[in-house]
């Protein structure tokens, strides 16, 4: 009879710890549509949903005031079968006081911001020894607040929205310590992740330089390498019937459908589990900015110039520790 060795069983937990929170969002959804429309349709009870909603139009704006997180749910042991699976690590370059605020830019987003979300939206990766007094918020897109119990879900990771008003309430409303974490280049930067990849979707990414000046905060630049060589990409011919659609999609609703894959339940099968990579975010010095309430757009260039000249500077002197040889730039577009 076959036994599970605790190796066995250390690695399902960690593929269960990689899809309960990659399916969470799409069960959850699809979970209260369905509820809610059984409640109101087949049955009496549809003060429930008029209930739920009402909580929801109250409790509209606490994503852009803070959140509500719960330490619990940041330290709970899956986060760390999570991180466990690549694994994930943080290296720090660079000690941050706690008696100011910060923006910190991780780069490069990649298809999921696996190694993001371990970092700053857990506490299993020693984010709290290795910054302490330093409080993350990591910022992100406001439509995983729209659905009550999704809501709660990614809030209690002290996850807030990327919304302007989120950050000026973070950065002027909490005091100090505070370190705000966006992904820039976002989900238009996900057609350029895949193994070997050093490109960014960064040229036309300023409003984060922009806010920075105007609460006079200092950026910190964060390279993951390794998070674009978690998935394969396949890559439509150009000018395609697939790839003039994948086009025609993003323009739409700024998302780049991509045709991705990774490894499957068995070693060398097919999939959509992220290769076992290790990824490594290696965490730059501040950059620090004046404090200009009313900046103009050739101020705000210069100073994006200069993070990018930061980021860049990072990422040589860190790249051939992590298998990138020596010639290979940092691409930015």
């Amino acid at each position: 009879m076959f036994w599970p060795t605790k190796k066995d069983l250390k690695t399902a937990m960690e593929v269960f710890a990689l899809f309960q929170w990659a399916l969470s969002a799409l069960v959850i959804v699809i979970t209260v549509i369905v509820v809610n429309l059984y409640l109101v349709v087949f049955t009496s009870y549809w003060s429930v949903t008029v209930l739920m909603l009402t909580w929801l139009a109250f409790d509209w704006k606490t994503p852009e005031r803070g959140g509500r997180r719960f330490t619990c749910v940041r330290k709970w042991r899956l986060w760390k079968h999570y991180s466990d699976y690549f694994p994930l690590k943080m290296v720090k370059t660079k000690d941050i006081s706690p008696d100011h605020n910060y923006i910190l830019v991780c780069h490069p987003h990649g298809l999921m911001a696996h190694s993001c979300f371990g970092h700053f939206a857990t506490d299993t990766t020693g984010f709290s020894k290795t910054f302490p007094g330093i409080t993350p918020y990591m910022l992100t897109l406001g439509a995983f607040f729209w659905v009550p119990f999704l809501r709660e879900y990614v809030m209690s990771t002290g996850s807030c929205s990327v919304s302007r008003s989120s950050m000026d309430f973070l950065l002027t409303q909490k005091g100090t310590g505070n370190m705000l974490v966006v992904v820039v280049g976002g989900l238009a930067e996900c057609r350029y992740s895949m193994p070997g990849s050093t490109t960014l979707f960064l040229k036309k990414r300023q409003g984060f330089v922009r806010t920075a000046l105007q609460h006079g905060v200092s950026l910190i630049p964060a390279y993951a390498f390794g998070e674009t060589d978690l998935y394969d990409q396949h890559i439509f011919t150009p000018g395609g019937f697939v790839n003039r659609f994948q086009k025609w999609f993003q323009k739409m609703v700024h998302i780049y459908p991509c045709a991705f894959y990774g490894r499957g339940f068995t070693k060398n099968s097919w999939g959509l589990l992220p290769y076992s990579q290790p990824v490594t975010t290696v965490v730059g010095e501040p950059l620090p900015l004046p404090k200009i309430e009313n900046p103009s757009e050739e101020i705000v260039a210069k100073y994006h110039t200069l993070y990018i000249d930061a980021l860049r500077k990072l990422f040589d002197q860190h790249k051939t520790k992590f298998g990138i040889s020596e010639t290979q730039e940092l691409v930015i577009v």
